[in-house]
Formats: C-alpha cells, structure tokens, sequence
C-alpha cells in the first residue's frame, strides 16, 4: 500500500519536462488498452550493459503497439550509464530489498517499486548483459552455471498471479523462440532458476524478487558480453518480443530484427531541439565540439531528445551530449534572449522556392539562398562576403562556406542562423549532397513519455 501511495504523491507533484534532471530515467507509455495486458520492460539497471538498455531504447522509440500495452523504463541508472559503470554508488540491483534514505540512489529506487507494484502492469521484464553463457553443467571457464550470458532468469517456478504466474513454462517458451532464431548454433539460451526464496540472500535483493514477493511475475533476461551491442539487443528483442506474444500484445516495428536493423534504427534520428525546436540540432557524425551555439539560459532544462537514451548534461561552461554510454559531442555555447516572432524562412534550393520551418534540415544538390526578412539578420556560419551584414539574397554553394565550421565530421552540414536585433530567432540547417532527409522536430517515441519517471 505504501507504494501506491508513493505512486500517487509522485504522479501529484511531478515537475514538466524543462524542469526536469536530464539524469532522470524515462517511462515510455506504449498502447492504449485499459482492459489489455501491460508488460513493463526495464533497462540500465547498470550502467555498463549497453544491450540491455539499447534495446529498451529501441523498443520505446521503434515499435507501436497495436493491442496491449507496453511501458519502458530504459535508463533507469542514467548516471552510470553515461559514465559506464555499473553502478556509481554501488549496485542498485542490490537495493530492492532494504535501502537507507540517505542513500543517493533511494528515490530511484522508491519511483521504480512504484511502478513495478502500479495495479495496470502484469509482467515485469528486466534486461541485463550478463557474462559468459550460462550452462547448467559445466562445459568450460566461460560455458558453466556460474554465467549468466544468454539466459532467460527466474527466481522460482511459479507465483500465485491471476495472469502469467507459470514463470517456467513462459521462460521456457522464451528461450526456445529465441534458440529458433540463433545467428550461430552456440548462442543458445536456457533456463535460469535461482531459486531465490530458497536461500539466495545475494538475489533477494534484486528488482525481480521485489516484483514476485509483490505479486508480480517478473523474469531477467540476459544477453552475453562477449556480444557487440547491436548482437547484445538483437537477442533481448527477440525474447522481449516472445515475452509480449505469449502476454498477448500486438505490436508493429519499423526496423528488421537482425543486428544490423537493429544498429540503424539505434542510430536513426538523433538530435537535439531546443526552445520548442527553432533550433534543432542533427547529431549524425557530428563534430566533437560545437562552439558558440545560440543557445538561452535555460537551455540545460530546456531541450527535447529524440531518444530516451539521449541527454545533455552540465559541465563547466559547456554541455557533454551523451546517448547510452557514448559522449557523442560537447556543446560549448553562446547565450542569447529568443524572439519567436518568425516561424520559417522563405529560401530558394537547387532553383526551388520553399518555406522551410525554423529548426528544420534541408538538403541542397548545388546552391540555397535565403529570401530577405524585414527586420531580420540572416548569419550563415562558416560563409563571409565582405561588406555584407545579413546574408541573405545570396545564392551559395558548398565551396564558398569553410569546411571547419561545419557540425559534421564530412563537412556536409551547415548553420544558418536567424537574428532580431541581439535576439536568436532560429535555425535552419543545410545539408550538402545525400538523399532528403527530414528531421523529425521533437521526440522520437512512439509513446506517451509519462511524468513519472521524469
């Protein structure tokens, strides 16, 4: 009872997203289907097991569920995550069973067994990246039952549940779908029973134990560091998928299950959008330092990620962008007061005339020219003309535009940026060759982003 009432207090006195700590973990929401199955799925309990995480990434941000319902917890640990380690004040899977208020990681705790005890969810699912393969007999120092690599976890065989409480028979099934997709006969997965209530003082202490003893089936899932990343995720999404089948829900995604589907889809779509997208950042093979980027004040609260792994944090005078446990750029910025009075530029691409929303990326085959705006200071970065103040009424090419002041490593991607008096109005980017591409403004999720977890 004591949870749900926490739950309540939490859900009451939740703060909006720009109010947010960017090291907050996330709850997605996917589905719509009160009377349907939720199946809660939970990443980055520690932060150096990046196929656990990613694929709850990509199951948050690539899959619609159609019947069911499925919610997402992907970075639950994000402060170990983004500095990859598996805990940076010890494990916090080791917290579930007793845990001291004046531990820093307490209210984490507290937010996750709210959830994990929420009347709507039937089946908890926490994903690891265990070491080694489990075996239940010994084969070798990497192949024994001391591993975890490429198992499917339970504390015990059964749970009195009105749904999903045969743990074995489901976890069974699981591992058999994913030895029917293996990409070499010696990933193969079993079963893991702990037995947990039977002495195991270590698991007692554990997410998934807290879920049984509240009466709710709960299974890990385990996928082996001898894996890259993208093979780590291929294989919990396959038994992430088994998992929603048997509890009855029906989802679509839009990538192929393969690794390498999978790696792409991870790795589609990422930026960063600040003050409600006028400027958007696309973070595909960008440099590693960005300078004097026109950013407000605020801008540490006030930024949308297309991903849920994807976060942008503090230091010193300048901002570290992480996704997962990657550091992909750090944002040295320039501050300024925003004007929203202007929604888009008029501009003319490859002799085509088009409005093109503020925040936007556009893709140029030969040359773009920014139409004139009363009142307005158009500032391409990297371009000078001598005499010119506003830049804008000029038909440019690639060549005429310093390859250093591109964002991208391959010198592709260009800033122009919009001015009112000694106010920012905006960005638009302009990508030289490649095919179109449009960059989505805001999130990415295909689900509600609930303020619980926030």
């Amino acid at each position: 009872m004591k949870y749900l009432l926490g739950l309540l207090l939490i859900l009451c006195t939740a703060l909006p997203v720009q109010a947010r700590n960017p090291l907050d973990f996330s709850l997605l929401k996917l589905g719509n289907d009160p009377k349907g199955p939720t199946v809660l799925v939970i990443g980055g309990i520690q932060g150096d097991e990046p196929g656990g995480f990613n694929a709850a990434g990509v199951l948050g941000s690539h899959y619609t569920i159609t019947k069911g319902n499925v919610w997402v917890v992907p970075n639950l640990n994000f402060p170990s995550i983004i500095t990859r380690s598996r805990g940076l004040h010890g494990d916090m899977n080791r917290k579930f069973a007793r845990l001291g208020k004046d531990d820093p990681e307490y209210e984490t705790v507290e937010k996750i067994k709210s959830i994990i005890v929420h009347p709507q969810v039937d089946m908890v699912l926490n994903l690891h990246d265990g070491s080694g393969f489990y075996r239940p007999q010994w084969e070798d120092a990497v192949r024994n039952p001391k591993r975890w690599g490429q198992s499917v976890i339970i504390d015990q065989e059964a749970i009195a549940s009105t749904r999903f409480g045969n743990l074995a028979n489901m976890g069974t099934l699981a591992v058999q779908d994913a030895n029917n997709a293996l990409l070499v006969p010696d990933h193969l997965y079993h079963l893991k029973n702990t037995r947990t209530r039977e002495g195991d003082v270590e698991m007692e202490k554990t997410l998934t134990y807290f879920a049984i003893t509240h009466g709710k089936p709960a299974f890990g899932i385990e996928a082996s560091k001898a894996f890259n990343t993208a093979t780590r995720a291929y294989y919990h999404v396959r038994i992430l998928e088994s998992f929603m089948r048997q509890a009855g829900v029906q989802f679509e995604r839009d990538f192929t299950l393969t690794p390498e589907g999978l790696e792409a889809a991870m790795n589609r779509n990422l930026h960063l959008a600040f003050h409600d997208g006028r400027l958007t950042l696309d973070l595909d093979n960008i440099r590693s330092t960005l300078r004097y980027v026109p950013l407000s004040r605020n801008a540490g609260d006030d930024f949308t990620p297309s991903k849920p792994l994807l976060t942008m944090v503090g230091e010193g005078n300048a901002f570290r962008v992480y996704y997962g446990n990657n550091r992909i750029t750090q944002l040295v910025p320039q501050y300024f007061d925003y004007d929203d009075s202007l929604k888009a530029l008029r501009m003319t691409v490859d002799g085509l005339a088009k409005t093109t929303p503020m925040g936007s990326i556009v893709n140029v085959s030969d040359a773009f020219e920014i139409a004139p705006e009363e009142g307005y200071r158009i500032n391409i970065i990297g371009y000078t003309r001598p005499g010119v103040d506003s830049e804008c009424g000029i038909s440019i090419r690639r060549n005429e535009i310093l390859n250093a002041y591109s964002i991208d490593n391959a010198g592709d991607v260009y800033r122009v940026e919009v001015y009112r008096g000694d106010k920012f109005s905006g960005m638009v980017l302009v990508r030289f060759g490649g095919a179109p591409t449009q960059l989505v403004q805001g999130s990415d999720y295909t689900g509600e982003e609930d303020a619980l977890g926030r």
